[in-house]
């Protein structure tokens, strides 16, 4: 196991990983990271991920990503001795759309002990959980292993959401240590008017370098954006044509 470790959530109905999955698992690997990767769902063809990750393990969607990463952490002893940093991701978004090698050089652990992608002001500050960078100070200390003890299923996502999502974030800034997004809300949309950038600010967040688009968001549009349909338009034609294919399956 290398000293980074990525822990990546994977759900699909069908058992299917997705063509952009795999690139994101190898773009990690070729970053330096040993590739865990835990399915909520059960996978069709296993054999499709032996070139991407490390570790494959299975498992029944109770608690959705943070049951997954806490029982992944823990069949594998994670954080062991030599462990350096942890990163928690999940299958959420499509990408990357970028490079994503430039963007994890930036995430400095002498800068910050938790990093995020983006942060939102929704339901409170936090860093959003697809993805999730935490440094040495944080992985070893006691309030993360309290905090990974404490993860149980609750039986509404909204309340996974509130304890965990939000919650790990409150518990961290609250014992002294630096969380911080590498894409800030507060530089994205600075009136406040969008709560949650990942949906609300997509085309500016591309526009900065982002390297992903949520799937819910092409999927569902759940804030009823009204310029979606030109996101074809920032994103590569052969992504494009990826994408699509994924979104018709729904």
């Amino acid at each position: 196991m290398r000293p980074d470790v990525a822990v990546f959530c994977h759900y699909d109905r069908a058992g299917l990983v997705r063509p952009d999955t795999l690139r994101f698992l190898g773009e990690l690997q070729a970053a330096g990271f040993s590739v865990v990767v835990v399915s909520n769902s059960g996978l069709k063809q296993p054999d499709v991920l032996s070139s991407v990750a490390d570790h494959v393990l299975t498992r029944r969607n109770i608690g959705l990503d943070f049951c997954a990463w806490r029982m992944a952490m823990r069949r594998l002893g994670l954080p062991r001795t030599g462990t350096r940093r942890i990163l928690l991701v999940n299958d959420s978004v499509y990408g990357p759309l970028v490079p994503l090698a430039p963007l994890l050089a930036r995430m400095d652990p002498d800068q910050a002990d938790l990093w995020g992608m983006t942060d939102s002001e929704e339901l409170g500050w936090h860093l959003q959980s697809y993805f999730l960078l935490a440094g040495p100070a944080l992985i070893h200390s006691d309030l993360w292993r309290r905090f990974w003890r404490g993860v149980v299923p609750l039986p509404l996502k909204r309340w996974m959401i509130a304890r965990y999502e939000i919650g790990l974030s409150r518990l961290v800034t609250k014992a002294g240590f630096q969380a911080r997004a590498l894409f800030p809300y507060a530089a994205r949309v600075a009136d406040g008017a969008v709560r949650n950038p990942a949906l609300g600010a997509w085309r500016e967040l591309l526009a900065a370098g982002f390297p992903f688009l949520k799937r819910e968001l092409l999927r569902d549009n759940p804030t009823q954006e009204p310029d979606l349909a030109l996101w074809r338009e920032l994103v590569a034609p052969d992504r494009v044509a990826e994408i699509e294919r994924d979104l018709a399956r729904f």
